[in-house]
């Protein structure tokens, strides 16, 4: 039965909170005057910092390596100077020139609050606040620290700034980052990559200018992009991941017609599954057109509440007689509806329309929403694995992708839901700044019928597949259809454990063979619960396991935030729901 929607859930097509719907006047958000401020003292802290890092560079530190060698660093680039080489240094420093920055930065404005149908505001006020922001803070830099510029000849007329720090690049990199941090959230594949990757190389090849022509010192260029960076994560964190500014409510608009008649569908009928707040009137009339063009004649839309994510609603269907649910929405909304079509056989589609998509992104299905459902409707029923858990204040439930505890887990409570409709998931990125000191949990490990394992761990994942934002693989072995579970745990120890942590992820791991013992897997436990050290990432593969930590833990199923606490008990369901996926060519 389709129940209705309150009113902050609802939205048309593609719209994220911070639109402003045609013929509404646009008023300023709750909360903004409070994360204004926190936007100010964020800055006074962000200029002290950067004029206790000039005045250090210019006083104490000044005969310190490698500052004694800066010199060397501007006379080599006067060496190497040729007519094409200050042609092109020319160019690239007039990217971060003033009136550059400025008029591109008013453009850049102007074309997203004209976006037909969807004004970002936010994402105007966050390149707009962060550029203006870096200027207020380059101009009390240069008038609390004096620096003289470079003892070489000089391409360019001196401004009666101080050499420290480089506005050119300060303000390069506040622009050009932003709005490659805008490109990833907006911009759809095959650009994305290539022209973010491009933007952040602008600020760059600015630095670089400003040294060939002699103007700064390369700790000034450093400065410079640091005081762009500052201003883009202080600005990025007030306006996406505060939750201090409330979203302006938008009106309600009628019930949707199939939704009206869902209670006349007959068995064989087709449900539609829908998160509202992200999948519109006009996003639901082609999924439905879509739908009838595969003979599913009739489909009974279905909306999500805050209250249920998408539990009730499938199993309602199937109650009802559907013989296929389609779900629109994240992965937290497949999750909920593939939680009641367990064991039930009744094939699901996956319509990808959230912000991380993981299932949808490791079963290989196309991310545009429309694309995804035609390929599926084209495809076969294919059985997939679901991971079956439980815990101190987690009722028992399944999860399709991933849950976890720790690092993740605390980076998903702090991004709020504004962030993602704005950004997408470089709003986890901003969240993560936040969360990288959360401090290390000791655990204990049981695995099927292995001794139990002593760890200390930043983040543990227990995983039905293996891939997450950005393509990458943090558990190369998992498989949703293997019938097993992966486990990682991430204890990374200091810079260089980061760094070899990385590494190992990056380069992947070959796939273990399949059962797997922990003894085959696991170097020698210690028993102290200080676990493997010196290593900082493990790869476990179980049917059953059974984390206790030492301490309340945030935690987390398939994106969504669960309450904290001390246990997490995980087994696989092999084959226990059906997708219907597309048809791989041989």
């Amino acid at each position: 039965m389709p129940t209705a929607v309150p009113e902050r859930a609802a939205g048309a097509a593609g719209e994220g909170p911070d639109a402003v719907r045609p013929g509404h006047s646009f008023v300023l958000p709750r909360g903004t005057g409070r994360t204004a401020a926190r936007i100010g003292a964020l800055t006074v802290c962000q200029a002290a910092l950067m004029v206790g890092f000039g005045l250090l560079i210019t006083g104490p530190a000044r005969n310190v390596w490698p500052l004694t060698v800066e010199d060397n660093v501007n006379e080599g680039f006067e060496r190497i100077r040729t007519g094409s080489l200050t042609t092109v240094s020319y160019l690239g420093s007039e990217a971060g020139n003033t009136l550059t920055v400025i008029a591109i930065t008013l453009l850049s404005c102007v074309a997203l609050l004209l976006v037909p149908r969807l004004p970002m505001w936010r994402q105007a006020v966050f390149l707009a606040v962060a550029v203006s922001l870096q200027a207020l803070v380059f101009l009390t830099v240069t008038e609390s620290v004096d620096r003289t510029r470079p003892d070489v000849y000089r391409l360019d007329a001196s401004p009666p700034t101080s050499s420290y720090t480089s506005g050119h690049t300060g303000a390069a990199t506040a622009l050009y980052a932003g709005l490659a941090v805008l490109v990833l959230s907006r911009v759809r594949r095959p650009w994305r990559w290539p022209l973010a990757g491009l933007l952040f190389l602008v600020p760059l090849a600015v630095g670089v200018a400003r040294l060939y022509r002699g103007m700064h010192h390369p700790t000034d260029v450093i400065g410079g992009m640091a005081n762009g960076t500052l201003s883009l994560l202080i600005v990025g964190r007030a306006l996406f991941t505060d939750g201090s500014v409330a979203a302006v409510p938008s009106p309600r608009t009628g019930p949707d017609d199939a939704t009206a008649g869902a209670e006349q569908r007959k068995p064989g009928s087709t449900a539609v599954i829908f998160n509202p707040t992200v999948t519109g009137e006009a996003a639901r009339e082609k999924l439905r057109r879509i739908l009838e063009q595969h003979g599913h004649r009739a489909p009974a839309f279905i909306e999500t509440t805050a209250d249920d994510p998408g539990t009730g609603q499938a199993a309602g269907a199937v109650r009802d007689g559907a013989t296929l649910v389609v779900v629109c929405g994240g992965d937290g909304t497949v999750r909920a509806a593939a939680d009641a079509l367990a064991g039930s056989g009744v094939p699901l589609v996956v319509v990808p329309c959230g912000t991380g998509n993981l299932l949808a992104r490791n079963l290989g299905l196309p991310l545009n929403p429309s694309d995804a459902l035609d390929a599926a409707l084209s495809g076969t029923p294919q059985r997939l694995d679901l991971g079956h858990i439980e815990g101190d204040g987690l009722a028992p439930t399944h999860f399709t992708a991933m849950s976890g505890a720790g690092l993740d887990a605390a980076m998903l409570e702090h991004t709020d839901d504004r962030a993602k409709s704005a950004v997408g998931w470089p709003a986890y990125v901003l969240a993560g700044v936040a969360t990288l000191r959360t401090p290390r949990m000791r655990l204990t490990v049981r695995l099927d019928d292995a001794p139990v394992l002593h760890r200390t761990a930043r983040m543990v994942l227990l995983a039905n597949v293996g891939t997450v934002q950005g393509g990458l693989t943090l558990l190369p072995a998992a498989r949703p259809d293997d019938g097993l579970l992966d486990l990682l745990i991430l204890d990374p120890r200091g810079p260089g454990g980061w760094m070899r942590a990385l590494g190992i992820l990056m380069r992947g791991r070959r796939r273990q063979s399949r059962p797997t013992t922990v003894d085959t897997l696991v170097p020698e436990d210690t028993g102290t619960g200080t676990g493997t050290k010196g290593v900082p990432v493990e790869f476990l593969t179980f049917r059953r396991a059974e984390l206790t930590f030492a301490a309340p833990q945030s935690r987390e199923l398939d994106g969504d935030p669960v309450s904290h606490g001390r246990r997490l008990t995980a087994e696989v369901r092999p084959g226990a729901l059906t997708v219907l996926l597309p048809t791989r060519e041989k």
